[in-house]
């Protein structure tokens, strides 16, 4: 019987795609039970691993988070406040209501996204009778839409309120709870805010933020989706380009797409591959992005749910495009995926052997151009 090492240096070696998956398949009957696990780790570490590309030197970019606007609304900020010395609550609202822009910069003082901000507003709204402000308002006001001065006085109460320590009682003490306001910038109110736009921010300072707060960790999670959405962009370019007849799914096709190829696994793939000619159902493909090992580990158990359906429905290979360095992760993430795709597991790096492999080349030009 081989080792280990030789199965998966044969794997290695393979001349195609359909040669290793083929080795591959041959696995559980190579080795007992007990070892799978160690054999499709160490295949997945040794073959699959090196093409998953680094992408945290990266964030999707939106407009909305350049500093030059944050500058100029910055800058009107201060100025209206003279320096953040007019800041009684008729002085804010003042300033909202002549340069709406200015409010990003008292919430970014607070610490609240604009969503916390509504619920603020809510909450100032209700106890003092005033023009509730809802999260669309702010961020049209942020973005410089006219505001009327009734709104400007609820927003000018929550950030008036706020910097006195009033709006939210400090945290009990036996807890790790902090509030937001207890950060440097903020922790004595607008003297803290003053002596920070005077003397600018140490960069210790700078750096501490950072580390708990991540350079782009907000930008990260805003645009957490479009991350995902990159490497499905990148199948459905693919399966465009060689005409492979398939269904993308979505929120709204769900249920039509299960009912027409008898699929019980919820959610739906996110392709699925089909033959048109007699509408039958090839081939199941599902993106997932992991960023760190424990988020690999638990979207592993994905694709075993996918291998189930397919088995149940006589056989249909699953076929996983990973992204992220989470999936070098290989004992318990990247190996149980390859376990249950059979081999068929690719990175955007790899993506092109894609269409070399069983079902796409019979498959290839059969969806209208």
């Amino acid at each position: 019987m081989p080792t280990i090492d030789e199965v998966v240096e044969s794997i290695a070696g393979a001349p195609t795609w359909d040669a290793r998956i083929a080795a591959i398949r041959r696995i559980p009957e190579t080795f007992g039970v007990a070892q799978h696990a160690e054999v499709y780790s160490a295949i997945a570490s040794r073959v699959y691993s090196p093409s998953i590309e680094p992408d945290f030197a990266y964030v999707h970019w939106r407009e909305e988070y350049e500093l030059a606007p944050l500058e100029a609304a910055y800058s009107r900020a201060n100025s209206g406040t003279a320096g953040f010395t007019a800041v009684s609550r008729g002085d804010l609202a003042r300033v909202i209501a002549t340069y709406p822009e200015t409010l990003r910069i008292f919430r970014l003082l607070l610490g609240l996204i604009i969503a916390e901000f509504a619920e603020a507003c809510a909450i100032v709204a209700d106890q003092f009778q005033l023009k509730p402000v809802g999260k669309g308002t702010v961020k049209g006001i942020e973005s410089g839409r006219p505001c009327s001065q009734s709104k400007a006085e609820t927003c000018a109460t929550v950030i008036d309120l706020a910097m006195k320590g009033e709006l939210f009682p400090p945290a009990p003490s036996e807890t790790s709870l902090r509030r937001k306001l207890d950060k440097p910038d903020t922790a004595a109110g607008w003297e803290s805010v003053r002596a920070y736009a005077t003397a600018g921010v140490p960069l210790p300072v700078f750096l501490h933020q950072r580390a708990y707060g991540g350079a782009f960790r907000q930008l990260l999670d805003a645009t957490s989706s479009r991350r995902g959405d990159v490497i499905e962009m990148a199948v459905l370019q693919l399966l465009t380009d060689a005409h492979i007849p398939f269904l993308q799914t979505g929120s709204d096709n769900q249920a039509a797409i299960s009912e027409r190829f008898g699929l019980t696994v919820r959610p739906a793939p996110d392709f699925v591959i089909f033959d048109p000619r007699v509408n039958a159902l090839r081939a199941m493909l599902e993106c997932k992005v992991a960023n760190d090992g424990g988020t690999a580990r638990d979207k592993a158990s994905r694709f075993r749910s996918l291998r189930a359906e397919g088995q149940r429905l006589g056989g249909v290979p699953v076929i996983a495009v990973l992204g992220g360095i989470g999936w070098r992760r290989s004992a318990d993430a990247l190996g149980p995926v390859v376990r249950d795709t059979g081999g068929r597991t690719f990175t955007i790096a790899t993506l092109g052997s894609l269409l070399d492999v069983d079902p796409f080349p019979g498959l290839r030009g059969l969806a209208a151009p």
